[in-house]
């Protein structure tokens, strides 16, 4: 398989895992005999400094013309601490998913076992969970007219959904649900906004093509204090921009880490995999990024965009391994965690690199072995 591959690093500590999700890509190439091609582009805070643009027209070309893109982060204290900054990193990153068509983000909630102590979450509460969010990305209060008025006194933000945007990320959440336990939770504040009254109206009619999957509604509250109460009762979740974004951030407690979480924004066409950390310019360029999120999300990348579970269930394995070894990163290392075993990102990438590659030599030695009794038994 030949795949062209953009990666875009972006700013913070982007830079530093995607560099660990690439090395697991090169190695599945390598191992597994697929040809993938990489280049870098420029967004956010970097771009911004180079262009002006925080998405420049070169970047967007490339994002337009390649199989799958691996991104970091963007975001940058500088507009943080000046809100009045017209052009923003993350101005880039809402165009992106715009142009691109990116509709649908993706993000599994996998606990694993040996991070359950991380968590500040009871472990018999969390133990088991296994959720997958359906958070719309291209509509919802990020896209919707937006100003000040009243010599600035008052702000508005108008968030505003159409039919054809919650019908199609709502068929992609119950085709999900049929591969998994059936159960779509589709969460909104109908009892306050009409454009969730619109939402909680348009996924009932598409349930009805679902006959095998059971649908419940909650309000993104009494949704926001369960996740964290039972994590165990939710499947697929569906949601609206505003409230995934909220709901997804707050699920990382469930996974210990936000360091943990890998996602991917998809459409029609190219897909987009990330972790979900963030740019953390707190601990950019001391080494102890950790670089699993991207890892986790270059499995997504083989899985979604390429077809190769395979390759995805050996990179989810090594992670497994790497994990159960005791290897840690300082954001998922406790009390219990020897220092001996706290990695930097580039020990940590390496590390679920050199466990890959084991679990690859398995995987190939097995096949030869299969293929040598098949030829065997066929010449007697």
């Amino acid at each position: 398989m030949k795949k062209k591959i953009v990666i875009l690093p972006g700013d913070g500590i982007g830079k530093e895992v995607t560099a660990e999700g690439k090395k697991v890509l090169e190695k599945i190439g390598e191992v597994f005999g697929h040809e993938f091609t990489f280049e870098e582009a420029e967004i956010g805070h970097d771009a911004i400094e180079a262009t002006g643009n925080p998405l420049p027209d070169e970047t967007l070309i490339k994002l337009k013309n390649c199989d799958a893109i691996l991104f970091g982060a963007v975001g940058h204290p500088k507009y943080d601490n000046d809100p009045t900054l017209k052009v923003r990193p993350e101005q880039g990153l809402l165009k992106m998913r715009k142009e691109l068509g990116l509709y649908a983000n993706l993000r599994p909630i996998k606990l694993f076992d040996e991070l359950l102590e991380a968590s500040s979450i009871k472990p018999e509460i969390l133990k088991g969970s296994d959720i997958l969010f359906f958070r719309e990305l291209t509509g919802d209060v990020y896209f919707g007219e937006k100003g000040r008025k009243d010599e600035g006194k008052t702000a508005y933000d108008l968030m505003i959904y159409q039919k054809y945007e919650i019908e199609r990320i709502a068929h992609k959440a119950f085709k999900s649900a049929q591969t998994r336990g059936k159960k779509v939770t589709s969460v909104d504040k109908a009892n306050v906004l009409e454009s969730s009254r619109l939402w909680r109206e348009v996924v009932n009619e598409v349930s009805k093509q679902y006959p095998d999957v059971k649908l419940e509604h909650q309000f993104i509250d009494a949704a926001a204090m369960k996740l964290i109460q039972n994590p165990k009762s939710f499947d697929v979740v569906l949601t609206g921009n505003l409230f995934g974004d909220i709901l997804t951030d707050e699920a990382s407690q469930i996974a210990g880490s936000m360091g943990m979480l890998a996602s991917a924004s998809i459409g029609d066409t190219v897909g987009l995999y990330e972790p979900i950390h963030g740019s953390a310019h707190d601990i950019t360029g001391k080494g102890i990024a950790n670089p699993l999120a991207s890892i986790l999300s270059v499995a997504l990348m083989l899985d979604i965009s390429f077809g190769l579970k395979t390759e995805a269930d050996a990179v989810i394995s090594a992670v497994e391994q790497t994990l159960r070894d005791g290897w840690r990163t300082t954001d998922i290392a406790d009390g219990k965690t020897a220092s001996n075993k706290v990695l930097n990102t580039q020990k940590m990438g390496d590390t679920v690199i050199s466990k890959l590659t084991k679990n690859t030599e398995a995987i190939n030695m097995t096949a030869l072995n299969t293929a040598t009794y098949i030829a065997s038994t066929s010449i007697h």
